[in-house]
Formats: C-alpha cells, structure tokens, sequence
C-alpha cells in the first residue's frame, strides 16, 4: 500500500466500523514512518494494528513515558559499560554512617538546583576559596539523600543536582590549588553521572577534570580525558560538544599541534553557531559567547605566539572581555591577564601595562589561585620591558599584593 492508500483504510475503517469521519493523509503517515510522531490517538492505532494484522508494539509505537524510561536505562547501561565505578555504591567519602532512609521527591531536587546555583555564583564572583567551603559543607548534608525512596526519573534528577553541586565544589577546589579535594569531589560528580546515565554531566566533570589535569602540567593526559568526554557526542548538546572541541584544541595547542588546533576551533565555531540554549543543561548556563571566544581565544594563543600573529587570538578574547557581564568577573579577569600576556609577548609593552593593571585591579577581589598563577605569567613576560615606565609600574603592582616576586 502508498501512504496515500493506507491513510484512506485508515478513514475508511474508522467510518465502518466507529461511525468516526477523520481525513488523515499520507503526510501522517509519513510522520508515523519517520517516528515524528510515536504514539497516534487510540483510534488510530487500533485502525493501523487492524488493518495491517500488527500489534501496536511491532508497528514500533512507543509511549512517550516509556520511551523516556527505556530511554534512561540504555543511558544508564551504556555509560556503566565504560565506567570505573560501581553504581550502586556510593563512595563511603561522602555516606560514612547509614542514615535512615526518607522519601524524596521534586521539590528536594530543587532545593539542590538553587544551592548549585548559588555556590556557582560564588565562586564566579569571589573564586575558589569560599565556594568550596561552601560547597563541601552542603554536600555532606545533602549526600544521604541518595539512600532515600525515589521514583526513577526523580532520583535521576537527584543523581545529576548532587554530580553538578559535587562538580562545582571540585573546581572552586581547584581554582585555590586544593588538589586532592578537587579530585575527590570530581570523581564522586562522576560516580553521580554514571549512575544517573547522565552522558551529559559526564562530559562536562571530565571537561573539568581535563582543565585541572592541563593546569598542572599534564597536557597528555588532559587530551586523553577531553577525548573521553567526546565518548557518544551524539548524545551531547551543541553547547556542550562546543566546548569540549575548544577545550581540546587547547590541548592540541599546548602540546604543539597547531594544525589540529586550529581544526578543533573551526569545529567549535560550527557546534556553537548551531547550540539551542534552551535545552541546554544547568551546569552548561555558563558556556555563552563571551566564555566560547574566551575559550577559542586561549586555545589560539600559543599558536599566535609561535607564528608572531598576534591577530589570530587577540580579537576573540578582546570580544569575550566585553561581552563578560558582571556575573563572570573572574572570567573578564582571566580574558583580560592572558590578553596583557599577548599583548606584552608579541605586541606593544605600554598597551600590555594598561590591560595589566586593570586585571590586577580585578584580581584583588578573588581568592583563586589560578589568578595568582596566571599574573605570574604576566609578571614574567613584562620582565624585559621594566625599563619602560608603564612596564615597571605593573610589576611593582604585581609584586606588591604578594602574587609574584619579580626576579632581579
């Protein structure tokens, strides 16, 4: 039968044998075929099953609720396939007394949510310091929740609000070179996106663990767990699979592997340019055009440098410095340090000094490492030019808050 023939069985019989008119056409049809549409009116479905002697079940329709829970526990089986953890155990770090066990529902997810957020805001605003602090003591109250009674969708839900409160309390660890507890929350936001299926919030806590792993010198094996997130990117956002490609290029450029670098930036482009925000998850909020030049921008500064363009990175980051409102201080803070570092490296020194000085400006509001790291960076790329004016005025600037000790 056409499409066309079997919509007018389909009227026919509902005429014969239900007194109903419908006037359904071959473009329903077609929308059944391609699964646009999943799980017609009943009627339809007993037309369809009727005339073409199937069960609704191998017509291959599929309520959305099931759907949605079939849905999760491939999720759920296929990220436990490559997992190094056992998802029924939660690690004994965060539950050391068994708690009576308490019923959990939406409501409580949502208190989770608010505290994620707010901790997040924090540590964007003031660094890592009081953020962590925050967070762990939130995280060890809010553990055992993950003992109580919950439907399947809710304790998903629940699973992923307590990996992303865990994710931030891991960075804002790290921002303030706190390693070991930065590794230890990392992993537990992990355990919490396998168990949960969450293909999502496992990208982004390897993303993280990736950034803390490039930090500290291990450009190999940041590569390695960035192209572990990139594990299924069909199950990814647009925004999320953006920035994972940037930060891979990062990578790619640290370890002098310009090409592929500049390769991994078009690719960001292509998925940022083609992102829907709205369906983006909470821990992705942050990841908007400012954060992707930002991004982008410091992925192409070695390759900047190493072919003295200074043109290749300086507009994105310069872009992401306007673009950074006033709820991602830290990160203008960041665009505008590593731009002065550029800019002093390749450029001119007096324009270098005056985007110094206003990063080290910003920078007394934080209390991040990271910050204190990278002004060190910009201390010592300034150091040739102390002579000029401007020049030895930053570094002094530097040198006074205790960031860096110029060397003679």
């Amino acid at each position: 039968m056409s499409r066309r023939e079997l919509a007018e069985a389909v009227n026919s019989f509902l005429w014969r044998t239900q007194g109903i008119r419908r006037e359904i056409d071959a473009h329903t049809i077609a929308r059944y075929e391609r699964g646009v549409v999943r799980w017609p009116g009943k009627e339809y479905r007993t037309a369809l099953s009727a005339i073409l002697g199937a069960t609704v079940a191998e017509l291959g329709f599929v309520a959305n609720r099931q759907r949605i829970q079939a849905g999760a526990q491939r999720d759920v089986l296929a990220v436990n396939l490559i997992s190094p953890f056992d998802p029924d155990t939660i690690p004994d770090d965060y539950l050391p007394v068994p708690t009576t066990s308490v019923r959990v529902g939406r409501s409580d997810v949502e208190k989770i949510r608010e505290i994620a957020r707010n901790a997040a805001s924090l540590d964007n605003v003031h660094g890592g310091g009081p953020a962590s602090d925050t967070t762990t003591r939130h995280l060890r109250a809010l553990t055992p929740l993950l003992q109580g009674a919950a439907a399947p969708a809710t304790r998903q839900a629940l699973l992923e609000a307590i990996g992303n409160l865990a994710g931030i309390g891991a960075y804002s660890a790290f921002d303030i070179a706190d390693y070991t507890a930065a590794e230890r929350q990392f992993r537990f936001a992990l355990w919490c996106a396998d168990a949960a299926g969450s293909w999502e919030l496992r990208a982004a806590t390897l993303a993280d663990m990736a950034r803390k792993a490039a930090y500290i010198g291990n450009a190999d094996g940041a590569l390695s767990l960035i192209e572990l997130a990139q594990v299924r990117s069909d199950r990814l956002a647009h925004t999320t699979r953006a920035m994972l490609c940037s930060m891979r290029a990062q990578f790619l450029s640290t370890l002098g592997r310009t090409d592929e670098a500049l390769a991994e930036v078009s690719r960001a482009d292509e998925h940022f340019a083609a992102r829907a925000p709205e369906y983006d998850r909470p821990w992705m909020c942050y990841y908007d055009e400012a954060e992707h030049l930002g991004s982008t921008g410091k992925a192409l500064l070695p390759v900047a440098v190493h072919r003295k363009r200074i043109d290749l990175a300086a507009p994105r980051i310069r872009k992401a410095i306007e673009l950074q409102g006033p709820d991602y201080p830290r990160s203008r803070t960041f665009s505008l340090t590593r731009l002065a570092t550029l800019t002093m490296t390749i450029g001119e020194p007096r324009e270098a000094a005056a985007l110094g000085m206003r990063a080290a400006t910003e920078a007394a509001q934080f209390d991040s490492q990271r910050i204190r790291d990278e002004l060190t960076t910009l201390a010592d790329a300034a150091a040739p030019y102390r002579r000029i004016t401007e020049v030895a005025e930053l570094t002094n600037v530097i040198a006074s808050t205790g960031n860096h000790q110029v060397k003679s």
